[in-house]
């Protein structure tokens, strides 16, 4: 049976959605065709209908997940009162966040992989690397002056690295030290307000 261009269109952005929060719980590597389009259910051979390649998906996808990242931090320094980088730095740099691969920032998630796929996919995060500074620049000129860290390249790459590194440990004890003490660098004073219910 013949699919009208309008669902083949809404199947195609389904595949787009689903695949940023698969390569991003799995890795590119680690999800096949198959769990591509079957995660929305579809079958396989749709897939060369909708994309060029897994590649190409993978640039779309990580696209999309960069383009809402920068709209929900947007939206974040809008209505962070007057402190929004102490809020962007506590819930990134949350157990909460660290638990979600699948949901969370594409940076720690897939930032290794991406270096060694495609010059498409390269710039694609390069994109998204601009934008995030451009927001955590806002957020650092809305920001208080006490706050010893306002550049935002710093700020990001602090973020990103202590995100990564509390995944890669077992030691939940270890593994809080590290986002509360990137916390600390980034924001000053005591733990975030959400370092108790972590």
């Amino acid at each position: 049976m013949r699919v009208s261009r309008a669902q083949a269109e809404e199947n195609r952005q389904a595949v787009i959605e689903s695949a940023g929060q698969l390569f991003r719980q799995h890795g590119f590597d680690g999800v096949g065709l198959n769990d591509l389009m079957g995660a929305v259910g579809l079958t396989q051979g749709g897939f060369y209908k909708q994309f060029k390649s897994k590649d190409d998906l993978a640039v779309q996808a990580c696209d999309r997940v960069l383009a809402v990242s920068a709209e929900r931090l947007t939206r974040m320094v809008d209505d962070s009162g007057d402190d929004p980088l102490a809020a962007i730095v506590s819930q990134y740099l949350s157990c909460t966040h660290r638990d979600r691969i699948g949901e969370g920032c594409i940076f720690p998630a897939l930032g290794t992989d991406a270096a060694r796929h495609s010059p498409e996919l390269i710039r694609s995060f390069e994109a998204g690397i601009r934008s995030y500074l451009k927001v955590l620049d806002r957020a650092a000129e809305a920001s208080s002056p006490d706050r010893p860290e306002k550049d935002p390249t710093v700020v990001l790459s602090t973020m990103v690295g202590a995100l990564l590194l509390s995944r890669l440990v077992e030691d939940e004890a270890l593994s809080r030290r590290i986002l509360d003490a990137a916390t600390r660098s980034l924001i000053g004073g005591n733990d975030s307000p959400e370092a108790d219910a972590r």
